[in-house]
């Protein structure tokens, strides 16, 4: 569990110990059912994580409510949008192995996460990854209409595994993941996803000038 669960759930439980004492239990009720409440929103499960080289694993559970060509300053992009309800895990995850090259965090609006325009104009970090292969990924932390904090633990040139927690969204939330415009998305709008069990996309490595040539030499050989 993350710790924000322990913090929310122990002070409401306390606050219902208080009111059942000096009001009845029908009046601790409501700050008990919110303290199990967080303590299950902030769960933090373990997940096998498939090793295979190329894999693009999800950075967090939720609906996948896009799957989308886009243009960027690099050239054609492919991006992957993921909708958090209030009830899935909330917990993200690096979808790739690599260093992180740049996290860009701006504050802003908290407009429906399903709304298109919240990609724009909510609060949301940026994190960049390059690769262990030279490509590089971008997932980005979109709050929601409930969401008031992100939470980004890493820092720029740190390592990281692929599926290696990095932070969480507070209850409601959207996820993007940018892919480079040759990859092979392996999920479609309505698939249902979890954070670094589900893989959404595969990169081959690209060709190096000559590799078919030597490729072609070694079986003659």
């Amino acid at each position: 569990m993350v710790k924000d669960g322990y913090f929310y759930g122990l002070a409401l439980a306390a606050v219902a110990g208080i009111v059942w004492a000096l009001a009845g239990w029908p009046w601790a009720l409501a700050p008990l059912l919110l303290a199990g409440f967080f303590l299950w929103f902030f769960r933090d499960p373990e997940r096998a994580i498939d090793q295979e080289p190329g894999l693009i694993v999800s950075p967090a559970d939720g609906k996948v409510t896009e799957v989308a060509r886009i243009a960027t300053p690099e050239g054609e992009r492919l991006r992957v949008s993921i909708f958090l309800s209030v009830f899935d895990v909330h917990v993200n995850r690096s979808p790739v192995a690599g260093v992180v090259r740049e996290v860009r965090y701006r504050k802003g609006e908290y407009l429906n996460a399903m709304n298109p325009e919240s990609a724009v104009r909510n609060e949301q970090n940026l994190a960049v990854v390059e690769c262990d292969e030279g490509y590089q990924v971008t997932f980005v932390q979109i709050a929601g209409l409930l969401a008031r904090r992100i939470v980004f633990t890493k820092r720029v040139g740190e390592r990281l595994r692929r599926g290696e927690r990095v932070g969480l969204i507070k209850f409601g939330s959207r996820t993007d993941l940018v892919l480079p415009g040759h990859a092979e998305v392996l999920v479609k709008v309505g698939d249902r996803v979890r954070g670094a069990a589900s893989v959404v996309a595969r990169v081959s490595a690209p060709e190096t000038p000559g590799q078919p040539e030597r490729e072609m030499a070694e079986l003659r050989a």
